[in-house]
């Protein structure tokens, strides 16, 4: 099941359970199941906070994933700044649903194995979070 809750005001773009579909076409398109995926919306101050404390990154982020998958189950905490979201859809000249969807899409990629430290790995991150988006179906 995949559940939302925020951690700062926030009103979310779409329709929750198309986006719940969506998350698990993305699991089932890398044959993998959707267990617990909760995505966590805050601010930079709260996401900052976490990145010191638990992973040791005195620095800001769009988002923060911490993994319980068990298998091919998927089963996480996913923390996502909405203001780097939005701040990241100017620099990127894109839209904020665009770039929402795209953080969200890059959540459940990481755990589905894909990484981002190398410039490889990046790469091949990107191309994944493009090819989710475009299964993304507003009207389902």
């Amino acid at each position: 099941m995949t559940s939302f809750f925020n951690e700062t005001p926030f009103v979310f773009p779409f329709k929750k359970n198309t986006v719940k579909q969506w998350v698990k076409q993305i699991a089932l398109s890398e044959k993998k199941q959707v267990g617990n995926i909760n995505y966590i919306f805050c601010n930079d101050e709260y996401l900052h906070n976490l990145n010191v404390q638990y992973l040791q990154h005195d620095t800001l982020t769009d988002i923060i994933t911490f993994d319980y998958t068990e298998g091919n189950i998927l089963n996480a905490d996913i923390y996502i700044s909405v203001e780097r979201v939005e701040e990241n859809a100017g620099v990127f000249g894109v839209v904020f649903a665009q770039e929402l969807l795209r953080v969200l899409a890059h959540g459940v990629l990481h755990l589905c194995g894909y990484k981002d430290k190398t410039p490889e790995e990046s790469s091949l991150m990107r191309s994944k979070e493009e090819e989710k988006m475009a299964l993304f179906s507003p009207e389902d």
